[in-house]
């Protein structure tokens, strides 16, 4: 196992709640970094979201905190908001995901945060933005994803689709990690902190461009999105599904003499969307079983690929040769060779009432 800990030293202090902010600090906590979350009295409500269960918390909850410590505050308790005070003057970055506003109305707008610390990262992961017409509504990843063009282009022809996981919440905690290591990075050269604004919604609208450029009309229309018979998702008589991604024209060949079908090999680019020859294709798939494609395939060079069920994942040959997968979900991902130093991948509770410190790297 590669064990991260390129941030060793890094102190975050997280404020964050559900899946985007502590997402992204998890990226630094799997990294090394010391990272603080704090919640408040009745805790983050995603401990029980979704698995949560006999008052345990969920093991979702667990995943996306792995590597932290959680202690409990009253940011409306001068004794409690002191005790966040003290953290912050010793930290390097600040993630927080409250509306706009709430923070400063709580005693830590920019001007007392950099009082506190004057080299202080501050990361504000919102819905929308700090500023505009839209920045105090609200909103979960089904809105943003519709806002930004997401859910409009994805999907079958018939009707747009939820995305699942969460894919633009997990773009902004993306956004939000990047730009946090970029700051600790370009802090180096600067004697002031900075501030962070990053959006959930613009996150995932930085990824439009391909529908926004590439002249596709409607869904299913264009060839990253189910438009080509060549790279498409097609069911099997047993209702297990693969996936096709032979977009080279040696992909598509192999992929069609492997079938037996040289008939195909010529209409690879005929117009999308391809109807008649993905009906074609789709026949054919779906006459035999997914194990019986698995065998005939898995050793084509055609971009050949079973969809997998989440329960599958553990045995996926790949998967175990890396140490990617564990009871306890996916772990880091990458290999970063730093074997001295061990990885954390379960979260501390920080009793009420004990001092909060930061650990020394050493």
């Amino acid at each position: 196992m590669s064990n991260p800990q390129l941030l060793a030293g890094v102190r975050v202090v997280d404020l964050s709640q559900y899946i985007p902010g502590p997402f992204a600090t998890r990226q630094l906590a799997d990294l090394g970094a010391d990272v603080i979350k704090v919640e408040p009295p009745g805790g983050d409500p995603m401990r029980q979201f979704m698995a949560g269960k006999n008052g345990e918390p969920s093991p979702i909850y667990r995943h996306v905190n792995r590597g932290k410590r959680i202690c409990r505050l009253d940011l409306k308790q001068d004794a409690d908001r002191e005790r966040l005070a003290d953290l912050l003057q010793g930290a390097d970055i600040l993630l927080e995901s409250f509306r706009p506003g709430v923070l400063e109305r709580l005693g830590f707008g920019r001007r007392r945060l950099a009082e506190i610390n004057p080299r202080l990262i501050h990361c504000a992961l919102s819905g929308f933005g700090q500023n505009g017409p839209w920045a105090q509504r609200a909103g979960h990843d089904i809105n943003y994803c519709a806002v930004a063009g997401q859910s409009m282009v994805s999907g079958i022809a018939e009707r747009p689709v939820i995305a699942y996981p969460p894919i633009a919440d997990h773009a902004g905690a993306m956004q939000a990690a990047v730009g946090m290591l970029a700051a600790l990075h370009g802090r180096d050269n600067r004697h002031t902190g900075i501030f962070l604004d990053i959006s959930i919604t613009e996150s995932i609208l930085a990824w439009q461009y391909l529908p926004a450029l590439g002249n596709a009309t409607g869904r299913a229309a264009s060839l990253l999105a189910g438009g080509a018979a060549c790279y498409n998702i097609y069911r099997c008589a047993d209702g297990a599904f693969i996936s096709i991604g032979a977009i080279e024209a040696e992909f598509w060949k192999n992929f069609c003499d492997a079938l037996q079908k040289s008939a195909w090999i010529a209409r690879q680019f005929e117009n999308m969307p391809q109807e008649s020859l993905i009906a074609e294709v789709a026949d054919t798939i779906g006459r035999q079983t997914g194990e019986y494609w698995h065998r005939l395939l898995d050793d084509v060079d055609c971009c050949y690929a079973p969809l997998l069920e989440p329960a599958a994942l553990s045995a996926n040959p790949q998967f175990g040769a890396r140490g990617t997968w564990s009871d306890a979900g996916p772990g880091y991902a990458g290999w970063i060779d730093d074997t001295q130093l061990e990885t954390r991948y379960d979260f501390d509770e920080i009793e009420s009432g004990e001092t909060l410190r930061w650990r020394n790297p050493g």
